[in-house]
């Protein structure tokens, strides 16, 4: 008896199995881990803890212009963290701007000048002698708040002139609350992707205002901002902070390092606040946000600051590796403690 022919799939089946493999190849293709690293720490010793299998990119925080001709700062304990991530195959970039670049008014105004159409080429120009003259792999542009002037989409343009051509990265971290109204969207496209500061939605500023600065619904809406403002989901990535506020009887001036809540808590690391009150992202939260990536199919995530981590179970950054990799296993040998 001649055999049928096998039965060919459902349309239906056929476009689950298709949605399968589309997620599988998102779940494999290179998600970005982009992690803050700020060079006022001990960069010597921090260097030989950091994963960095865990990681694609570190951005060195900050440099910045030290006088009206705009030569950057540059502090000799960047060299070995560039040595050691780049042997890893990470990429390393320097961060411009932060907040003293908003706070202090000498520079802001200094940035102001140097971003002005005399002197906005040349200034272009020196960072791009700078990245290659200190083996960096691009630029991250952390111009925020009042800092932000009609001169930035300018600048950006004349940054990517300049630095696509010697093949480093042009980056940016932006805020909608934190003069995201300033930015020009067409500056979004010069980015080869942009970090998403969804973070800093209460603080210390506001005391009277006590409450999760980075939940869940605070990153969507940040990130469908900047989705509506025309940045590609390829170039978005989440920014997830690794610290905490206090209010009430927790309340200072500055924030609360993700290390040090979990070893004054016992248990914190599974909640999202504690005590009298702190309010940050727990394992859960991280976990959640990286998942979203996930499922909306964006870039990566990105971290501030890896500083504030802590190593083993309780990492903040172990989570979003095994969210971003389920499958993966752990391959390489745990860091070294200081």
């Amino acid at each position: 008896m001649k055999k049928s022919p096998l039965p060919l799939p459902r349309r239906s089946t056929f476009f689950v199995v298709l949605a399968a493999l589309l997620l599988i190849g998102h779940l494999m293709a290179g998600l970005l881990v982009v992690a803050y690293v700020p060079n006022w720490v001990d960069l010597k010793s921090f260097s030989e803890t950091i994963d960095y299998g865990k990681l694609t990119h570190i951005n060195v925080a900050f440099e910045n212009p030290v006088n009206d001709a705009g030569n950057l700062s540059f502090s000799s304990r960047n060299e070995v963290l560039i040595t050691k991530a780049r042997a890893q195959g990470v990429k390393v970039l320097i961060s411009i701007g932060g907040g003293a670049a908003s706070d202090n008014k000498a520079l802001k105004a200094r940035y102001f000048d140097l971003l002005s159409d005399g002197k906005r080429a040349g200034f272009a120009a020196k960072i791009a002698d700078y990245i290659t003259a200190h083996q960096f792999d691009g630029l991250d542009v952390d111009i925020e708040g009042p800092s932000i002037n009609q001169d930035y989409d300018a600048f950006i343009d004349e940054l990517a002139k300049v630095l696509k051509p010697r093949g480093k990265l042009l980056t940016a971290a932006l805020s909608k609350g934190y003069g995201g109204d300033r930015i020009p969207s067409s500056a979004l496209a010069q980015f080869d992707f942009v970090t998403i500061m969804a973070y800093d939605g209460a603080g210390y500023w506001s005391p009277e205002r006590p409450g999760q600065h980075s939940s869940l619904d605070f990153a969507k809406e940040n990130t469908a901002y900047w989705l509506q403002r025309g940045l590609a989901r390829e170039k978005a990535v989440l920014g997830v902070p690794f610290y905490g506020y206090g209010f009430g009887d927790a309340f200072k001036k500055r924030d609360y390092p993700y290390n040090k809540i979990i070893a004054d808590h016992p248990g914190a690391e599974n909640a999202d606040q504690t005590g009298s009150t702190i309010w940050y992202n727990g394992i859960p939260t991280i976990r959640t946000k990286a998942q979203y990536v996930l499922e909306e199919k964006l870039a990566g995530v990105m971290i501030w600051s890896l500083d504030y981590d802590v190593k083993g179970e309780k990492s903040l950054l172990d989570t979003i590796h095994r969210t971003l990799h389920p499958a993966e296993k752990e391959k390489a040998a745990p860091a070294k403690t200081p």
